[in-house]
C-alpha cells in the first residue's frame, strides 16, 4: 500500500490516496498499526481520500487508537494539498466530504504547490444534547450553550465551554496550559460521563483579545501538537463568552492558526500543509 505522510502544524496523519489504493479491508486496525511511532509509520492517526460523489474528495479520518472520528481541521487542509498537488483536482477552490458534511477550502498557491489552506469550517453547534454533552446550558447566554460551566471531575472542579465543530470540544481557560492540565485532566476530561461520544479537551491561556496559547487532549489519540477544530472551537469559546475577539491567532505546540468566527455564523480557519515524505506498508 503506497502512503503519503503529512501534517499541518504537527498534527501528522498517514494518507492513502483510495482513487489509486483499494479501500483497506480494516481501516481501524490499520490505522492503529500505521501510527505506533515505535513498531510504525508514527502519526495520530489514518486519513483515506476518497472518491465523493458530491465533492472533489472524500476525508474518512481514524484516530491512533482506530477509533472513527468526524473532522480533523490540520487533516482536511493536508487532503487539499494533496489532492491539488497530486493532480487529482487543480482548482483552487475545493470541496472536500467529510463525516461532518462538505466543506470549502480556498488554497494558497506556491510554485505549484499547495501553501496554506483557509477552510470554511461551517457553523459551530452550542445546543449541549447536539455537542453531545449532558451539561446543562447557562441561561445567562442566549440560547443557553453549555459555557461557563462547571464540570466536577471529583477532585477538582473546572470551568468549561462546550462546542461542537462537527466533533466535541471540552474547552477551559486556564493561567497556564501545563503538563498537569494536559496530561492528568486532559484524559480525565475526555472520559467523563457527561460525554456520550467522549470529547476532545482544550486548556487556553488568553494573552491578549485577540491572541490565545492553547494545548489539546485530542479524543482517541493523546495530546498532539495542534488541533485544528479544537482551535476554531477555542474562537468560538472565547468570543462567546466574553474572553476573546471574534478574530484570533492560536499558538499551538506545531504552529499557529488564524481563526475567524465571522458574521456569517460560519469558522473560518487558515494555516500551513506539508507533505513529509511517502513510501509502502507492507501490512506486517
Amino acid at each position: 500500500m503506497r502512503f503519503t505522510k503529512m501534517q499541518g502544524i504537527g498534527n501528522d496523519y498517514v494518507y492513502v490516496n483510495c482513487f489509486e489504493e483499494p479501500l483497506p479491508k480494516d481501516p481501524a486496525e490499520l490505522a492503529r498499526h500505521v501510527s505506533d511511532r515505535h513498531f510504525g509509520i508514527g502519526g495520530d492517526g489514518l486519513i483515506l481520500i476518497c472518491p465523493s460523489t458530491k465533492a472533489d474528495a472524500r476525508m474518512r479520518m481514524f484516530n491512533a487508537d482506530g477509533s472513527e472520528a468526524e473532522m480533523c481541521g490540520n487533516g482536511v487542509r493536508c487532503v487539499a494539498k494533496y489532492v491539488y498537488d497530486h493532480g487529482l483536482c487543480r482548482n483552487r477552490a475545493l470541496r472536500i466530504e467529510t463525516g461532518n458534511g462538505v466543506l470549502g477550502l480556498e488554497l494558497e498557491i506556491a510554485n505549484e504547490k499547495v501553501r496554506r489552506v483557509r477552510v470554511d469550517m461551517g457553523m459551530p453547534v452550542l445546543d449541549p444534547p447536539r455537542v453531545p454533552t449532558t451539561l446543562t446550558g447557562n441561561p445567562a447566554l442566549t440560547g443557553q450553550p453549555a459555557a461557563n460551566v462547571d464540570l466536577d471531575l471529583g477532585d477538582c472542579r473546572l470551568q468549561v465551554t462546550c462546542v461542537s465543530m462537527g466533533n466535541p470540544h471540552c474547552i477551559t481557560f486556564v493561567e497556564e496550559p501545563t503538563d498537569h492540565w494536559v496530561l492528568s485532566i486532559g484524559p480525565r476530561v475526555e472520559a467523563d460521563s457527561h460525554f456520550p461520544k467522549r470529547v476532545n479537551a482544550e486548556f487556553v491561556q488568553v494573552l491578549s483579545p485577540s491572541e490565545v496559547r492553547m494545548r489539546v487532549w485530542e479524543r482517541g489519540s493523546g495530546e498532539t501538537f495542534a488541533c485544528g477544530t479544537g482551535a476554531c472551537a477555542v474562537c468560538v469559546a472565547g468570543a462567546l463568552t466574553g474572553r476573546t475577539q471574534r478574530r484570533i491567532l492560536a499558538h499551538l505546540r506545531g504552529g499557529d492558526l488564524e481563526l475567524e468566527w465571522a458574521a456569517d455564523n460560519h469558522v473560518y480557519m487558515s494555516g500551513a500543509a506539508v507533505e513529509v515524505f511517502s513510501g509502502e506498508w507492507d501490512g506486517e
